[in-house]
């Protein structure tokens, strides 16, 4: 492909959607599942959604159960790339990627769902708080 035929998507650059959540607003979850589902209806196929929403939930269910100060998710969309960013607001915790056994009880299985089915996955520190996130390669360019 010449430089010059790039799509109106690729000239116009990312694509992207941002939402606030506040502390302890679980039902909040499902509305951003529903949020994400709508932003990729046209950008991705009906699987790669699944998986968005399925990951999605479980990083704003873990910022919104393990800290006090909310989360905010930033998704961002290229040709044939998504990136999902779930951030926390709490001061003073190092980032760690902990991934737990399957065996550890009924908590912390959310993060090995994110291992498993995401193209690639981390935790940056912020100044304040820090970023769970996670990328898929999508069909659709």
């Amino acid at each position: 492909m010449r430089a010059g035929d790039m799509t109106q998507r690729q000239k116009a650059g990312p694509v992207l959607l941002h939402r606030r959540l506040g502390h302890s607003d679980l039902p909040a979850v499902g509305e951003a599942r529903g949020a994400l589902r709508e932003f990729l209806r046209h950008r991705s196929d009906p699987g790669e959604v699944d998986t968005a929403e399925l990951l999605l939930s479980e990083l704003v269910t873990n910022a919104l159960i393990h800290t006090r100060n909310g989360a905010a998710i930033t998704v961002t969309s290229t040709p044939g790339r998504l990136r999902v960013e779930v951030r926390d607001f709490v001061t003073g915790q190092q980032p760690a990627p902990y991934v737990p056994n399957a065996d550890d009880g009924t908590h912390g299985r959310g993060l090995l769902l994110v291992q498993s089915l995401a193209d690639s996955w981390g935790v940056t520190k912020q100044a304040l708080g820090k970023v769970v996130w996670f990328e898929l390669r999508c069909a659709k360019p």
